[in-house]
């Protein structure tokens, strides 16, 4: 073994140093295991809105994940995470240049004197090499992969509230469509409702006072179908913006529907009680521990500043008459340069202390993560099953008060009643079925609600998996 590799053995050797604590994933007091994966395999599918069975839907978010803006740019900061971290990587690696340089005349590099002049061209490559003998190189390596798969995270975390959005944006616009057709299927029976009474008043048959109480009561439902067309179209530009469209686009196109609110596939409802392990996949929660490991190596990185640097430069000078003949000889030469630090003004020791408070903000900030991961599966748990059974009483009071009215129709018909009493009954049959329909779209929102609390099946980064 050549003699400058045998003098270099113990730094090899003692670049296995590593400073700072190794990463260990923290103890947390989570919830008993549940053995009811199988129940939420629907809800943690990377497709997970297919368990609505709408076409019309499942190409809306496709629209969404190919132009959505906000996931461009999530996916923009993963590019530049990965680069950052493949510089980060080479930095461990040496590296090589090459100094070029031309002179003419009669005399060349090495003092021989020609008798007439020539072009001569001199090349010298260097190399040059710190080595990480305290592993600072490497916890930066590794504090740059951990912000690499962080940002991974965040991209997938804006790609799941993008595909919630989306989802919820739909059923909302198919809730205001089911309620502007209830409302205008009433002022069409309104209006042919007034046409009569005006005909009886004309005849006599009735007073001023209960064709004005019909009237104004056909111009309330009108106003409010006519906010309902306005939120429509409010609706419409909103999913028109979530899917990426033209700003064209926007003002002029509409929003294609698929099946109606009340023909969207809801699937049977789960047991409560979720695997922990699940939730350890949540894009926020791997994107808080991988800020978390970040921030753990960076520990090491600070308290390698306290020991010294070691940097090696090799170089070969080589002369020739052309570049043909460039590498045919060659003078290598090894030096070395240590670089202890003696006096900074206590700066390393404040470095160390901003790695050490950093770290404990990271873990703060991961435990809150996890707390909060927990929090939304247990509040979507409770909402899944608590919308279903309002919707199931909404449906009997609907279905009581189209019956309600139905007999009190045939009651004002016999003369039995007033019209203050018909219109009352009415109105709340109007109101019934409204509700209906927003109590339709809870159900549906729950369940948008627990997907996305499971992490929309984020299967984690490389540092998880």
């Amino acid at each position: 073994m050549p003699k400058i590799y045998l003098l270099m053995l113990p730094l090899f050797i003692l670049g296995g140093c590593l400073m700072g604590p190794n990463y260990k994933k923290p103890a947390m007091d989570l919830p008993a295991e549940s053995n009811n994966q199988t129940d939420i395999n629907p809800f943690i599918k990377p497709d997970w809105w297919t368990m609505f069975q709408d076409p019309v839907l499942n190409s809306l978010v496709a629209e969404a994940l190919e132009n959505n803006k906000d996931l461009q740019i999530a996916l923009a900061n993963v590019e530049q995470a990965q680069a950052q971290f493949k510089i980060t990587k080479a930095d461990v690696m040496p590296a090589a240049n090459l100094n070029l340089q031309t002179t003419y005349g009669t005399v060349t590099p090495g003092g021989a004197v020609l008798s007439a002049p020539v072009h001569t061209y001199i090349a010298e490559p260097t190399i040059s090499w710190e080595l990480d003998i305290w592993g600072k190189q490497r916890r930066l390596n590794e504090s740059a992969k951990a912000q690499y798969f962080a940002t991974t995270a965040a991209k997938d975390l804006t790609r799941l509230a993008l595909t919630a959005n989306v989802v919820n944006a739909y059923f909302l616009l198919l809730t205001l469509d089911a309620q502007l057709n209830i409302a205008k299927t009433t002022v069409d029976a309104d209006n042919e409702t007034v046409r009569v009474y005006r005909n009886r008043y004309k005849a006599g048959f009735a007073s001023e006072l209960d064709l004005r109480r019909i009237e104004a009561d056909l111009e309330s439902v009108k106003a409010s179908a006519k906010d309902l067309e306005r939120q429509v179209s409010e609706a419409q530009s909103a999913l028109a913006v979530l899917t990426g469209r033209t700003p064209r686009e926007i003002v002029e196109a509409k929003i294609p529907r698929g099946k109606k609110l009340n023909e969207i596939i809801l699937i049977p409802n789960i047991p409560e009680g979720i695997p922990s392990n699940v939730l350890q996949k949540r894009p926020d929660v791997l994107e808080a521990e991988e800020q978390l490991i970040s921030a753990n190596a960076q520990i090491g990185t600070a308290k390698a500043s306290y020991f010294p640097n070691i940097s090696l430069t090799a170089g070969a000078g080589y002369a020739s008459e052309s570049l043909s003949n460039l590498f045919d000889t060659g003078i290598w030469s090894l030096a070395g340069g240590i670089v202890q630090p003696l006096f900074e003004g206590g700066k390393i020791k404040a470095q160390n202390k901003k790695a050490q408070a950093a770290y404990k903000g990271a873990l703060a900030s991961y435990e809150k993560t996890v707390e909060n991961a927990f929090k939304d599966v247990y509040d979507s748990l409770n909402a899944n099953r608590i919308t279903r059974e309002v919707y199931a009483a909404v449906l009997r009071q609907t279905q009581d008060m189209q019956r309600s009215y139905d007999i009190t129709k045939d009651q004002y018909n016999a003369g039995l009643i007033d019209t203050i009493n018909l219109l009352d009954v009415k109105r709340n049959l109007l109101q019934a079925q409204m509700s209906l329909a927003s109590a339709r779209y809870s159900e549906l929102a729950a369940v948008v609600s627990l997907s996305k609390a499971l992490g929309g099946g984020w299967e984690g980064t490389a540092n998880n998996k």
